[in-house]
């Protein structure tokens, strides 16, 4: 078995993962992985802001749960023809387990389906496991923001363009088959 199949058939844990648009009464569970994953966690507030931004159409918050339990969530920021990813967090006990491959895959879906041509995000120079599944998904390093992270930590800038092309929504298919069925994109 290639490497490229042993990555896309890993995710054998995320199967049944439901993926709903993010409520409020989402955020206490966010909270704990937040506290767990961030060194500066975004507080009630920071979400509650955001997902009235969603309402009007300005951001895409998303979660994943399986069997009543939220797995991870995510969010971008919507600008003209690019989406802006702000977070992709996964409750630590269920990493690499395709939970956030499942999720990465609805905000691409959606920044596609709002006539977005382009997702950019950071992520830091260090989170090489994360760097690995954007490449997957076609990103590639533009540049770096210097001591981005509260820790002084550098930022890769990723970006991948051309996401409104039959070729990507081919690539997403492969990677994420079940939520391009359920999005009605198989």
């Amino acid at each position: 078995m290639s490497v490229l199949s042993r990555l896309l058939h890993r995710d054998v844990p995320a199967r049944g993962l439901e993926i709903l648009p993010m409520r409020r009464r989402d955020f206490t569970a966010i909270q704990v992985i937040e506290h767990q994953v961030y060194p500066q966690p975004w507080s009630i507030n920071v979400f509650l802001n955001e997902i009235e931004l969603a309402k009007q159409g300005q951001r895409y918050y998303t979660v994943g749960y399986r069997s009543g339990e939220l797995m991870g969530y995510a969010g971008m920021m919507l600008v003209l023809e690019e989406a802006h990813i702000t977070n992709i967090a996964t409750d630590p006990k269920r990493r690499r387990s395709g939970i956030a491959r499942h999720l990465l895959a609805d905000l691409a879906w959606e920044a596609r389906g709002k006539g977005c041509t382009g997702l950019t995000l950071e992520v830091r120079i260090s989170n090489v496991a994360a760097q690995g599944l954007y490449h997957l998904f076609g990103f590639e390093p533009a540049g770096v923001r210097p001591r981005y992270y509260e820790n002084s930590e550098d930022a890769i800038v990723m970006w991948c363009h051309n996401i409104d092309s039959p070729e990507y929504a081919a690539r997403l298919r492969l990677l994420c088959p079940d939520v391009a069925e359920i999005r009605g994109e198989s």
